[in-house]
């Protein structure tokens, strides 16, 4: 799977925490396979939630709300199309959600070795059944993540894998990096992350050694932020500090972010920005490690949400 923000070189994510099944050469891609409970995951029973504070999008079931995929595998491919429910406590599929940063749900697709990444919002239908098309021309096992707001007012992430057939050949996890390059833009990404609290993260955008000052707003701000803990793909997402319009935000070239790391690990972190009319994604992978005695912010933890 392709986007059309691609890392060069590549390093917007948070040392691998994904089953990763590394052997030596090339490995095969999961075989297209049928099954009864397309997407589901070992999950808390319906009405239940997972513990507070955890990462969320570990499960395909939290708080009585399940992720369901209409199939759990597919054949590699450019625009292949995904269709899923989200379904309620009273396993009806949901057709009423409020909108957050301007769109009702937000889907991220990611291969489990971190190095195929896409942020897409999905079309809903009347029956509650979203469809979006996706670029899968990459084999491999993919953790999808669908980010939303049902009607009772509570955000949730849900997570459930797509499995795509073919020869799979798998990468390690980028190293450690807060600097990297998409389409001439050069982004770095300055802070610390602690774990267990706010860490103030600051990217910084330049095109041709000249800071940008005029970025454009997406989906309601001038960057979006998703963050992975890389040893289980547990979900993080946080948006910048202020928006556009707000009198104090500037467009750039910076934009700050308050990241609350978990645990102790690498993060595979996936930055969206926009300018001259299109959407960018910078990646990086960084390590939260044990707070440093001084220079550090701590301030409280906020939502894990982010929304």
């Amino acid at each position: 799977m392709k986007t059309s923000t691609k890392v060069a070189g590549f390093v917007l994510g948070l040392a691998a925490v994904f089953t990763l099944a590394l052997g030596a050469g090339a490995l095969v891609g999961p075989e297209k396979t049928t099954t009864d409970t397309p997407g589901a995951d070992a999950a808390p029973e319906v009405g239940t939630s997972v513990v507070e504070g955890s990462p969320a999008g570990l499960t395909a079931t939290d708080g009585g709300y399940t992720f369901s995929l209409d199939t759990a595998d597919t054949e590699a491919g450019t625009q292949v199309p995904l269709h899923f429910r989200i379904k309620g406590p009273d396993g009806q599929p949901v057709t009423r959600y409020i909108e957050s940063h301007d769109k009702q749900l937000h889907l991220i697709a990611v291969r489990r070795d971190l190095t195929e990444y896409a942020h897409v919002h999905p079309i809903l239908d009347d029956t509650g059944t979203w469809t979006v098309p996706l670029d899968l021309d990459e084999a491999g096992t993919y953790r999808l993540f669908a980010d939303f707001t049902p009607e009772d007012g509570t955000p949730l992430t849900l997570g459930a894998d797509l499995q795509v057939a073919g020869h799979f050949d798998p990468r390690p996890l980028p190293p450690p990096t807060a600097i990297t390059t998409v389409d001439g833009y050069t982004v770095t990404l300055d802070g610390v992350l602690v774990p267990g609290q706010a860490s103030t993260m600051t990217a910084t955008v330049s095109r041709d050694e000249h800071p940008v000052t005029d970025l454009q707003p997406y989906l309601g701000a001038y960057g979006h932020l998703v963050a992975l803990r890389a040893t289980d793909l547990g979900y993080l997402h946080v948006h910048p500090n202020g928006h556009p319009g707000d009198g104090g935000t500037p467009a750039g070239p910076e934009i700050d972010f308050s990241v609350t790391t978990p645990s102790a690990d690498d993060y595979r972190l996936f930055l969206d920005f926009r300018h001259d009319g299109v959407v960018r994604t910078a990646e990086f992978t960084l390590t939260a490690g044990p707070a440093p005695s001084t220079g550090t912010d701590t301030t409280p933890a906020p939502d894990g949400h982010g929304h």
